[in-house]
């Protein structure tokens, strides 16, 4: 394996990521098996931190269609974050991987409060740390609490997990076969041709302070190792320069 390019990442997984083929909840096969790929990484020296949304479980949006309060639906969103956390860290730990779940709620009882320096330090100690609970704040999405988070502990980009695509398309390749594949667009681009990589105040954070993106399939083994090296894997979202391409960010 080559000499790792980034030295510090936060990948991004969807609820749906740890679903497999599940048409809800958790597939502990799949769990296991981006486990796996996360501990690989720590063996090369990658720190890791993750941020890991809820929605095999609970959508505060769908909620709110139901007529649910929409800030009711997305605290119960992040309680569902919290389950997937707990999930994650324990198939982390069942590889002899040491790992902290830190939440922006309170649940002093299964995890860490989030103190972002307590968060860095976890990290230096080649610690994984999964975030919980989003921002903390309704009407914020897991794509946000990952921008803000990567942000915060000065990771060098962030690792963006998709289900079964390869990328970013000019339109979803689910219902459109012809889609175009992108390889590569600015964080300016994706939020003027609404292009499904983040939210856009997700994409805004990481367009003003130059935070790669990179968009790859998390079905296909060894992505995310491949990243890391440097290798052109999915797509890459960046400020068009080149040091945002080549894992420079500070």
């Amino acid at each position: 394996m080559s000499e790792p390019r980034f030295k510090r990442i936060l990948l991004k997984l969807s609820g749906e990521a740890l679903m497999g083929s599940r048409d809800f909840g958790t597939d502990p096969e799949e769990v296991g098996r981006i486990a796996s790929q996360v501990s690989d990484l720590v063996d090369r020296g990658v720190e890791v931190a993750v941020v890991v949304g809820g929605g095999n479980i609970y959508r505060g949006i769908d909620g709110a269609a139901r007529g649910m309060d929409r800030a009711t639906g997305d605290y119960m969103g992040m309680m569902a974050t919290l389950l997937n956390a707990l999930t994650l860290q324990d198939a982390l730990e069942s590889r002899d991987r040491y790992t902290r779940v830190l939440s922006a709620i309170d649940v002093r009882e299964v995890a860490e409060p989030y103190i972002r320096r307590r968060a860095m330090r976890h990290l230096e100690k080649g610690r994984i740390v999964i975030f919980a609970a989003g921002t903390g704040n309704p009407f914020f999405t897991t794509d946000t609490a990952a921008a803000l988070r990567a942000l915060e502990i000065h990771a060098d980009a962030i690792l963006m997990a998709k289900n079964g695509v390869e990328g970013v398309f000019d339109s979803d390749p689910v219902e459109n076969p012809d889609a175009t594949f992108i390889p590569e667009l600015t964080h300016l681009e994706a939020i003027e041709r609404g292009l499904r990589v983040m939210d856009s105040t997700a994409l805004s954070l990481c367009m003003d302070h130059d935070v790669p993106i990179h968009v790859f399939n998390m079905a296909e083994e060894g992505n995310m190792g491949r990243i890391v090296s440097g290798e052109r894997v999915g797509t890459i979202v960046s400020s068009g320069s080149p040091e945002s391409r080549s894992g420079s960010h500070e």
